[in-house]
């Protein structure tokens, strides 16, 4: 009788150990994952803060400027979710007024342009973030042709929504003297081709993004 009840106990302590072991090694697993997202999570603000800043003096024959900066905030939102995303958008948005372009808005309304470029940054990034999540168990490759394409619609939709609020006078005059509706002003002067090449390249460059985003789910 206490032969099989040392048994017993032995094999209880061989269970409850690999239980244990198997608790330490998932703590382990989730550990490696949370530093990892956190690397790349640097990595990927580092290259939003040097986009955001140098973005702004690459111009294309003096109508738009280049700004590749919601690529980055594409991947992260799609890698490590909305909020990482919408923390990118908000790093972009933070660069911006550090930039020479953020003096022309600044007179024009000082809250008025940081919240507009924050909002539009942060939105931007998580709204891409959502897309992705709720279509990649459909298909990947729609999963980010679509949040490439929702981050510059939210984004220049709500810097639309800003200037309307904010800068409606600089705009109706504007309008005026160009003789244009308000509307077709904030399209031909304020948007320009940048809104164009923005959505061009992050639909050009989607397969690269699936490529990238399939390298770090494997991971």
């Amino acid at each position: 009788m206490g032969a099989n009840i040392n048994i017993f106990y032995a094999l209880y302590c061989i269970s409850s150990r690999r239980q244990q072991g198997g608790k330490i090694m998932a703590f382990i697993t989730k550990s490696k994952k949370q530093t990892e997202k956190l690397a790349l999570m640097a990595l990927l603000t580092a290259i939003v803060a040097v986009l955001a800043y140098f973005g702004g003096f690459i111009k294309i024959g003096g109508l738009a400027s280049i700004s590749l900066t919601l690529i980055p905030v594409v991947i992260g939102a799609a890698l490590c979710g909305p909020f990482a995303g919408a923390w990118l958008g908000g790093v972009a948005g933070v660069i911006f007024f550090t930039t020479a372009d953020a003096i022309f808005w600044f007179g024009l309304s000082i809250p008025g342009t940081v919240i507009t470029v924050m909002i539009k940054g942060i939105l931007s990034g998580f709204c891409a973030g959502l897309v992705y999540k709720l279509l990649e168990k459909l298909n990947r490759y729609l999963a980010v042709v679509v949040s490439a394409v929702v981050c510059p619609v939210v984004n220049t939709g709500i810097f639309l929504l800003g200037s309307l609020i904010f800068f409606i006078d600089t705009v109706s005059a504007g309008a005026t003297t160009e003789g244009l509706s308000v509307g077709g002003y904030l399209i031909v002067f304020f948007v320009g081709l940048n809104f164009v090449f923005e959505l061009l390249v992050n639909i050009i460059l989607s397969p690269a993004i699936l490529r990238i985003l399939n390298i770090g789910k494997k991971k």
